[in-house]
C-alpha cells in the first residue's frame, strides 16, 4: 500500500481548511508550537494562523507536488488537531465541504 493509501490525511488536508483551530493561550507554547503559526483571539484562547479566516487555511498545512499535504507542525500541533481522527465526523464533514468522499472510521 502506497503512503497515501495508508494514511488518507497525507492526500487530503480538509479539515486544515475547514475549521477554526482554538485552544487555551498558553498550549502553543508547552508544545513548542512556534509563535508565528497561532494568531491571539482573546487574552485566554488562540487559534492557528489563518484558521480565523473566513476560509479558513491552517498556516501550517502544506501542499506538496502531486496533490501530497503534511503538517509543517504535525509533532506540536494543538490538541484539537490531535482529537480528529480519520472518519469521524469532523473529518467528514470537512471533506464533504471540499467535495470528497467521506471516509469510514477506523477500527481501535
Amino acid at each position: 500500500m502506497s503512503e497515501t493509501g495508508a494514511n488518507p490525511c497525507l492526500a487530503c488536508g480538509a479539515c486544515c481548511m475547514s475549521y477554526r483551530v482554538s485552544f487555551y493561550w498558553a498550549e502553543p507554547e508547552a508544545a513548542g508550537l512556534p509563535p508565528a503559526m497561532t494568531e491571539q483571539l482573546t487574552p485566554h484562547v488562540a487559534c492557528m494562523a489563518g484558521t480565523n479566516a473566513a476560509r479558513p487555511r491552517c498556516a501550517a498545512l502544506q501542499c506538496g507536488a502531486g496533490g501530497g499535504v503534511a503538517c509543517t507542525v504535525y509533532a506540536h500541533r494543538p490538541s484539537p488537531c490531535r482529537e480528529v481522527e480519520i472518519g469521524d465526523e469532523k473529518c467528514n464533514k470537512a471533506r464533504l465541504r471540499h467535495g470528497l468522499a467521506a471516509l469510514a472510521a477506523l477500527a481501535v
